[in-house]
C-alpha cells in the first residue's frame, strides 16, 4: 500500500481495500463445501460491502513500523471476521432486531436466524484459526501476541462486554464516563486491536511505540462512535445502509443525546486531534494512519 501525504483518505483506504477484499476473498473461497448454504451466508456477511476500516487499521499501522503487506495479510483477515460475526449477532432480533445492514438485509433476514448464529460462530472460529497458521509472517512469537490481544478484543474483557453493557443500557441515563466505558469496550476494543495486530506485524516494535499507537486508536475507537451517534441523527437510512434512528427508537444512550448535536462533534474533532497528536514521533510512514483518523470523523455512513 503506497502513501503520500498527497493522498487523500479515500484513496489511502481504497488502496487498502482493493488488497484486504482480494486476501479475504481467496479465504474463504479456500472453505470447504460442507455446508453449502451456511458457506454462502458466510459469503455474504463478509462480502456484502463495508468501509473495512479495521483491516485498514492494521495495513497502516504496519506501514507506521516499517512492516511488510504480506505480514499484515491475515491478522486483517483475522480483525474483519470478528467484526463480520460481531454484525451478524448484533443484528439478531434477540439483540439489536435490524433488518438491514450495508444496505442489504441482514443475515437472518437473507438465510434465517439459525443460520446467521451458525454464520456468527464459524467466523469467529476461522479468525483464530488463520491467526494461529505459524507459517508465513510474522513467526510463531509475534502470532501468539496477536492471538492473545484479538480474543481479549473481542470476549469479555472488550467487546462482548461492551455489547452487554450497551444491552442492559437501553432506556436509562448514563453518565459521559459510563458512555466512555461501554464503547471503549464494545467499539474501540477491536479498533484498538487493529492498530495494534498491525503494530506486531513488526517483530522488533519497541513498548514506547506501541504505547503512542495504541493512544492513537483508543481516541480514534471513540470518535468512531461518536461520529456513529452523530449520524444515526443526521443521516438517512439510504446513505448509512442501515436503519436510521435505530438509536433513538431503542431509546439508546448516545453521546449526542448526552453532549448535544454541536458538543458531539466538537468531541469528535478532539478526539482526531488527539489522535493526530499521538503521531507527532511518527515520519510519513504514518500518514495513512493520520487519514484514517480524519476520515473517521468527515464520513457520512
Amino acid at each position: 500500500m503506497t502513501t503520500t501525504a498527497a493522498l487523500s483518505p479515500d484513496d489511502t483506504m481504497q488502496q487498502a481495500r482493493q488488497r484486504f477484499e482480494r486476501v479475504l476473498r481467496e479465504q474463504l473461497d479456500a472453505l470447504p463445501p460442507l455446508a453449502p448454504r451456511l458457506c454462502e451466508a458466510i459469503h455474504y456477511a463478509c462480502l456484502q460491502g463495508g468501509k473495512r476500516v479495521r483491516p485498514t487499521l492494521v495495513y497502516a499501522a504496519a506501514q507506521a513500523v516499517g512492516a511488510s503487506e504480506d505480514a499484515a495479510d491475515i491478522p486483517a483477515c483475522a480483525v474483519e471476521l470478528i467484526h463480520c460475526y460481531s454484525l451478524v449477532h448484533d443484528d439478531l432480533p434477540a439483540m439489536d432486531d435490524d433488518d438491514l445492514r450495508r444496505g442489504q438485509p441482514t443475515v437472518h433476514i437473507a438465510f434465517d436466524q439459525a443460520t446467521a448464529i451458525l454464520a456468527g460462530d464459524a467466523l469467529q472460529a476461522m479468525a483464530f484459526r488463520l491467526l494461529s497458521d505459524e507459517t508465513g509472517e510474522p513467526g510463531p512469537q509475534a502470532r501468539l501476541r496477536m492471538l492473545q490481544l484479538l480474543s481479549s478484543a473481542a470476549g469479555y474483557e472488550g467487546m462482548v462486554a461492551g455489547q452487554s453493557i450497551d444491552f442492559e443500557a437501553m432506556g436509562k441515563t448514563l453518565s459521559l464516563e459510563q458512555l466512555q466505558t461501554m464503547h471503549s469496550l464494545k467499539t474501540g476494543a477491536l479498533i484498538r486491536a487493529s492498530v495494534l495486530l498491525g503494530a506486531l506485524c513488526s517483530e522488533h516494535i519497541d513498548a514506547a511505540t506501541l504505547e503512542s499507537l495504541r493512544h492513537y486508536a483508543e481516541c480514534i475507537g471513540l470518535a468512531f462512535q461518536v461520529q456513529d451517534d452523530i449520524l444515526d441523527v443526521t443521516s438517512d437510512t439510504a446513505t448509512l445502509g442501515k436503519t436510521q434512528g435505530a438509536d433513538q427508537a431503542l431509546n439508546k444512550p448516545t453521546y449526542v443525546s448526552l453532549l448535544g448535536l454541536d458538543g458531539a462533534r466538537e468531541k469528535a474533532a478532539a478526539l482526531c486531534e488527539d489522535a493526530v497528536a499521538a503521531l507527532s514521533g511518527f515520519g510519513p510512514r504514518a500518514d495513512t494512519l493520520r487519514s484514517i483518523a480524519r476520515f473517521i470523523v468527515a464520513r457520512n455512513r
